[in-house]
């Protein structure tokens, strides 16, 4: 028997679902109230992140190249 045919009957060959639902119970898929809270709060921590990261990106200047220095003042 060669690798190939050996690999076929194995990929072939569908598993009986009839014992085992796979992980699936009668809770499965069903979300809970707790889960609801958890992503609305995760919600309201990115809007106050965000808020907050613009406020600081505002402080940012728009250049951080030295400012240009006047010709009449004498060097120290």
């Amino acid at each position: 028997m060669n690798p190939w045919t050996g690999t076929t009957a194995m990929v072939l060959v569908q598993p009986s679902t009839d014992k085992d639902p796979g992980g699936q119970q009668e809770d499965f898929g069903k979300s809970s109230p707790l889960g609801l809270l958890l992503l609305v709060l995760f919600f309201i921590a990115v809007v106050f992140l965000v808020r907050s990261m613009n406020k600081h990106l505002k402080r940012v200047p728009a250049s951080f190249d030295p400012p240009p220095e006047e010709s009449g003042k004498k060097p120290d």
